[in-house]
C-alpha cells in the first residue's frame, strides 16, 4: 500500500511564501516513490509581497492558502482539516513564508512562535511519532515543535544556527546534499537552498529527504 505524505505550503515564492524549487521536487520524489501526496496551508493573510524581480515590497495583500494554490494547481486544502491519523509522515519545503507566514522567524527570531493552525497540525504528527521532514528554514521552528535537545540542520548559517541553540535545539552542520536525523523525535532535516547553488543541488538533499521519510513512515 502506498504512503500517505502531507506537504504544508506557505505560499508562494522563495522571498514571501514557499520556495517553488523545494516544493516541487519535494511533490516529485514523493510521486516517483509511489507516495500519495495532500498540500495544505493556513488560510491567513501573507506577511507581505514581495517583487521577485526587484526585491522590493509591493503595496498588496495576498492570501497563503490560495497562493499555495499555485504550485499544486489548486489542490491544497487549509492546514485545520490536516488530520495526522489520515496520513504516514508530514513534510514542510522552505522559502521565507515559513519564517514570515508559518511563523514570525524572520523578525522575532529565537522568539519566535509558530502560526496556531499549522503548529497544532504539526504536533498532531509529533505525538502519534509520525515521521516529520524538515527543509531549508523550516528546520528553524524544530524547537519550537519539539522542544528542547531536538537535533536539527539548516546547513552552516551562524545565525540562524544561533537562533535553534537559543531556542534549545542542536544544530549540526550539513552538507547540502545530506540530511540529519532526529530518530528519537522522528525529525529528518536537510539545507537545501540554504545551500544550493542550483536546482540540481537542492535536489540532493531532498531525495535524500524524502527517503528517509518515506522509510522511517
Amino acid at each position: 500500500m502506498s504512503k500517505k505524505v502531507a506537504v504544508i505550503l506557505s505560499g508562494c515564492g522563495v522571498f514571501d511564501g514557499a520556495e517553488i524549487h523545494e516544493s516541487v521536487l519535494t511533490a516529485l520524489r514523493l510521486d516517483q516513490q509511489g507516495a500519495q501526496v495532500t498540500f495544505f496551508a493556513p488560510d491567513i493573510p501573507q506577511a507581505h509581497v514581495i517583487n521577485h524581480l526587484t526585491g522590493d515590497e509591493m503595496p498588496e495583500q495576498r492570501n497563503v492558502l490560495i497562493e499555495s494554490g499555485r504550485i499544486t494547481r489548486g489542490k491544497t486544502l487549509d492546514v485545520r482539516e490536516l488530520q495526522a491519523k489520515d496520513f504516514d509522515a508530514l513534510i514542510l519545503p522552505g522559502g521565507f513564508g515559513v519564517a514570515k507566514n508559518l511563523s514570525n522567524f524572520a523578525s522575532k527570531g529565537a522568539d519566535c512562535e509558530v502560526e496556531e493552525n499549522t503548529l497544532k497540525a504539526i504536533l498532531q504528527f509529533k505525538e502519534a511519532k509520525k515521521p516529520i521532514g524538515l527543509m531549508c528554514i523550516s528546520p528553524a521552528l524544530s524547537a519550537k515543535i519539539f522542544g528542547t535537545g531536538v537535533t536539527c540542520t539548516i546547513g552552516s548559517d551562524a545565525g540562524t544556527a544561533g537562533a535553534i541553540e537559543a531556542m534549545g535545539g542542536i544544530h549540526q552542520n550539513c552538507s547540502v546534499d545530506s540530511i540529519v536525523v532526529d530518530e528519537g523525535n522522528c525529525l529528518v532535516t536537510t539545507p537545501a537552498y540554504m545551500l544550493a547553488q542550483s536546482i540540481r543541488q537542492a535536489a540532493t538533499g531532498i531525495n535524500a529527504l524524502v527517503d528517509k521519510v518515506l522509510e522511517m513512515a
